[in-house]
């Protein structure tokens, strides 16, 4: 019957009623997914990219999380993630050239990111319990400062302790300090 055809580009068509907004986001998810994709490939890694809004970030300040899984990827990573976070600010800057405007890209290799940022919870957590246990002040290692926030983070509603960076760049650190 004719109108089987026509009720199902009705339904296909549903999705087009977003908001403008949504749409320019979702050019710049496929934007952000070949540039990454393409650098790959020329750095001669294979992998899979698939990139989506950070759902935590505030409207304000919105970011892309890009996912990258394969195999033998762990160069990509490198030592204390510094090849990743290169690789990261690289692949910001040339989407953001394309796209013409500011974009934060958050590149994820295999979980990674995911994996450390439980990782430094969990030391926060630890060390904020040898800092009141020793009754002084813990100096953790050096590290980013996306990996410093989360230590604050972590640790900004402990009861009994406040968090300070610490040093100068780039062995700028958390310092975990019991409260008066």
């Amino acid at each position: 019957s004719p109108s089987a055809p026509v009720s199902r580009p009705e339904r296909t068509a549903a999705p087009v009623s977003r908001p403008p907004a949504d749409e320019s986001h979702d050019a710049i998810l496929d934007l952000s997914e070949s540039i990454i994709s393409k650098l790959l490939y020329n750095m001669g890694l294979e992998a899979q990219v698939s990139a989506h809004l950070d759902e935590s970030d505030r409207a304000e300040r919105r970011s892309i999380r890009v996912d990258v899984r394969g195999r033998d990827l762990s160069v990509l990573i490198g030592r204390h993630a510094e090849t990743l976070n290169a690789f990261q600010n690289i692949a910001s800057l040339i989407v953001g050239k394309q796209a013409g405007q500011f974009v934060q890209l958050v590149v994820d290799v295999e979980g990674f990111r995911a994996r450390r940022e439980k990782q430094l919870r969990q030391m926060a957590q630890r060390m904020a319990d040898q800092a009141l246990k020793m009754g002084r002040r813990v100096a953790l290692e050096p590290m980013s400062a996306a990996e410093r926030r989360i230590v604050h983070m972590e640790l900004q509603g402990h009861p009994a302790v406040t968090t300070e960076s610490t040093g100068e760049e780039p062995r700028r650190k958390v310092t975990i300090v019991p409260k008066e």
